[in-house]
């Protein structure tokens, strides 16, 4: 799954993480959230596209090493770049408290590692 948006000066990719089998799982989260849930999602994906790595908060914010976090409502998303001008969306999850999950953020870094092959 590929979604682009071109901005004047630079054009941000967007690609999503597919595991061994084939699934997507960041993806399969977006498509199963409410209809106002979705929408935000894609228009958080549609500003990272747009300003790349100058989003910040209150849309986005940085994890831990490469990870970060995109903000979309009550979903989150955590992504890395990857290869230049192309983002990476790993792992989409609800929000349930003020702190990034931990479990939901090594879910994020083993899928990056998996596609990294570290």
């Amino acid at each position: 799954m590929i979604l682009s948006v071109t901005e004047p000066s630079r054009a941000w990719r967007i690609e999503f993480y597919s595991d061994h089998r084939g699934r997507v799982p960041a993806y399969e989260f977006i498509e199963g959230l409410a209809p106002h849930e979705h929408a935000a999602a894609l228009r958080a994906l549609d500003l990272l596209a747009r300003y790349g790595p100058r989003l910040s908060i209150p849309h986005a914010r940085h994890i831990e090493g490469r990870l970060r976090e995109l903000r979309a409502g009550p979903g989150r998303l955590f992504y890395f770049l990857h290869l230049g001008e192309t983002f990476v969306i790993l792992h989409g999850y609800r929000k349930k408290s003020q702190k990034a999950s931990r479990q939901e953020a090594e879910t994020a870094i083993r899928r990056m590692n998996d596609l990294l092959g570290e």
